[in-house]
């Protein structure tokens, strides 16, 4: 089977801390990330286009700049949670901790229900380390 694939590369930036980790990553702090959101079809549309990358934008930008760009992304239950609502900072809440590997299937659900054919995600939370979210061949 031929398969046609592109990756759009979208950036934002974000503030998280990880509960139940003993490291550095255990204190707030943030980082510049980098999504790839790698798409693809058996064939191109009338086009010749997987999806138009200015629409992959469009589409998946408008998630990440209203919920993920410039915000604390915490676990729910996360004690920094009520201190940042009570000076009227809004968190991005999240069921589990807010790791790489959580956010990057964040994005690729969000991906997924706004009709994307995404494959994968990969969020590079530093130039060097990336983590990335990809369902299971049917």
């Amino acid at each position: 089977m031929v398969m046609h694939n592109i990756v759009k590369r979208l950036y934002f930036c974000y503030g998280h801390r990880l509960l139940d980790y003993d490291g550095k990553c255990s204190v707030p702090h943030g980082h510049n990330g980098v999504v790839e959101i790698e798409l693809t079809r058996e064939s191109l549309d009338r086009r010749g286009m997987v999806v138009d990358f200015g629409d992959v934008k469009k589409i998946l930008q408008d998630f990440i700049d209203e919920q993920l760009d410039h915000r604390m992304l915490l676990r729910r239950d996360d004690p920094l949670v009520g201190a940042l609502q009570s000076i009227g900072e809004s968190p991005y809440l999240m069921d589990e901790n807010p790791t790489a590997e959580n956010i990057a299937r964040l994005i690729f659900s969000a991906a997924k229900t706004r009709r994307l054919p995404v494959v994968a995600i990969r969020l590079w939370e530093t130039h060097d380390a990336f983590a990335e979210y990809r369902e299971a061949a049917p």
